[in-house]
């Protein structure tokens, strides 16, 4: 009977859909919420895919799925793909050969510094209930998780290894922090980087990661005064009703914005807009963005946190919407200038993953291709016509394609999320079916809530480290030290050898 029993429950944690982020220890309280598919849920109702009646209560402490766990090992791994090497090739190319070694350090040392901060604390500030903003200091180092504690799903009942919930979430916060580098390249200390990159993590990714993401989870959803109940616990925006399935706001709005003020305060490079500063190695750039597109595929359908039908919509929708952003941004510039560029097209499948990020896992296919037509040609516009209204020495176009493109793509999950455009809808953890009556003029307001938060959020916080990091080690290096190169005089060794 033992056996059987065990055979039926294993049946019915296969056979339940998907649902919306959370996560808990192993002892059954509310630890950490979604990842990166979180704001799957809004209020008390969440949009991802269908998730069946809750199981009966049987055991403790569910089980993790051997699959879903396997897929999220696959997903982690491929996002640190994107971040060294992917993102480090993709901006060391389009520096000049004097700096490519300076940007592959920044974002390689990035990486590893807020790796080790996010098991410190980050992962206890963003995944433990505290309040709407901040979470708690319960799981410094990690304590208390155990390789039995479980991080929950999408689905009620269904949960995946905690310990690698962490590691996802933790490459999506190193690579976030790497972003911003793009937008002072080739002028500032690398002490002043790595002091920034401390300050801003702890102020504004964390926070924003939170709000965005934490809730308790959809097992506590069970009738509407317990689903109101855990949502009052939940982050700020998450109670908003925010969708943002994998980072539109929280990465790439969240970097850009903190990328842009960076810019303005560090100031412009020497012989900006009189010398040449064209990319020494498009070569080097076309690799980055190719292993940014395969390493994506983890951070998009790895936040479904399973191995389900909604990976494979957020898997497809990366696909497709790169492929039309890539398209879009082709043939836009060669209508204009007269030529198709190898970096407009890298740049193009940048802008595309960008703006599929919020909305992968919430819109069909139709839906993810229009997002990326519509990237490809707006971002175009955002590194051309926006910064020249900006007037901001953005060296790699932080802003113009991360943060445009962020917007863009969070203010259109609110449209064709809807499911008379093909979308998910809001998914009601309590009827276990998707809502009726989906309102995408008040989702828009929501979306558009959550693009003005993070923008307010990131952009103060970032201000303020900034000039904190300006008077206790400078920001910029010497005029002369800029001139040589930042490899020589920053790190005394050179990426090339003539």
């Amino acid at each position: 009977m033992k056996r059987l029993f065990a055979t039926l429950l294993t049946a019915l944690a296969i056979g339940i859909g998907g649902g919306a982020p959370s996560a808990w220890a192993a002892d059954d309280k509310p630890a950490a919420a979604e990842a990166a598919a979180p704001a799957a849920a809004a209020a008390p109702a969440a949009a991802a895919a269908p998730a069946a009646p809750a199981a009966p209560a049987a055991a403790a402490t569910p089980v993790p799925n051997r699959g879903d766990n396997a897929w999220l090992m696959v997903a982690t791994a491929f996002v640190i793909l994107m971040s060294i090497p992917g993102l480090a090739l993709f901006y060391g190319g389009l520096v000049r050969s004097k700096n490519m070694l300076a940007v592959l350090m920044q974002v390689f040392v990035i990486f590893s510094v807020i790796s080790v901060l996010w098991a410190v604390y980050g992962y206890s500030v963003a995944f433990t209930e505290g309040n709407a903003f901040f979470g708690s200091l319960d799981k410094l180092f990690l304590k208390g998780i155990t390789p039995d504690s479980v991080a929950a799903t999408f689905s009620k009942g269904v949960v995946v290894s905690e310990l690698i919930f962490v590691a996802f979430q933790g490459a999506f916060a190193a690579i976030t922090c790497g972003l911003i580098v793009g937008a002072f390249a080739e002028r500032i200390r690398f002490s002043a980087v790595l002091l920034f990159m401390v300050l801003w993590f702890s102020l504004s990714y964390l926070p924003m990661t939170h709000m965005v993401w934490y809730w308790t989870g959809p097992d506590a959803y069970t009738t509407a005064e317990a689903a109101e109940k855990a949502t009052a616990t939940a982050g700020y925006l998450f109670q908003k009703g925010a969708l943002d399935f994998a980072g539109g706001t929280v990465v790439h709005i969240n970097a850009a914005i903190a990328g842009l003020i960076g810019a303005y305060l560090v100031g412009k490079r020497v012989g900006y807009g009189k010398d040449s500063m064209a990319p020494h190695s498009l070569t080097m750039t076309m690799i980055g963005a190719s292993l940014l597109w395969f390493g994506w595929f983890g951070f998009n359908a790895g936040s479904a946190l399973e191995a389900n039908g909604t990976a494979a919509l957020a898997f497809v929708n990366t696909w497709l919407a790169t492929a039309m952003a890539a398209t879009s941004w082709m043939v836009t510039e060669w209508l204009v200038k007269g030529k198709p560029s190898m970096l407009g097209a890298a740049s193009g499948a940048v802008a595309g993953l960008v703006a599929i990020t919020p909305a992968a896992g919430f819109v069909g296919v139709v839906g993810a291709l229009i997002i990326g037509l519509a990237a490809g040609v707006i971002c175009l516009w955002g590194v051309n016509g926006l910064k020249k209204l900006l007037g901001a020495d953005d060296s790699l176009d932080v802003f113009g394609v991360h943060g445009v493109g962020g917007i863009l793509g969070a203010l259109l999950t609110g449209v064709f999320a809807a499911p008379s455009l093909g979308g998910s809808g809001i998914y009601d953890y309590v009827a276990n079916k998707v809502a009726d009556n989906y309102d995408i003029m008040g989702q828009v307001m929501i979306q558009a809530t959550g693009v003005g938060v993070t923008l307010v959020w990131s952009g103060t916080v970032a201000f303020i480290c900034y000039k904190i990091v300006d008077i206790v080690v400078g920001l910029r290096v010497p005029e002369d030290e800029e001139r040589e190169g930042l490899d020589i005089t920053s790190h005394g060794e050179s990426a090339y050898h003539n």
